[in-house]
């Protein structure tokens, strides 16, 4: 199993967790989605996943959630 965090700007709720945990889940391979919400500001997502998972696919699913990747 593989994991990837990336950096997710402007969650405040526990909507915009359901919101981008549903959009990463959609992605082919994709097992699990951890958020640790820090509410306005920059949240940590986890990835899990059984393959490999490009950062264009996982920033497309944000984004149609309504939110951006902060770069690292």
């Amino acid at each position: 199993m593989l994991q990837k965090t990336v950096h997710v700007d402007g969650m405040s709720c526990d909507h915009c967790i359901h919101a981008v945990t549903e959009e990463i889940s959609k992605i082919l391979g994709v097992t699990g989605v951890d958020i640790d919400l820090h509410a306005g500001e920059i949240s940590p997502v986890t990835i899990a996943s059984d393959n490999e998972i490009s950062d264009t696919d996982i920033a497309a699913a944000v984004d149609e959630a309504g939110y951006t990747i902060f770069p690292s």
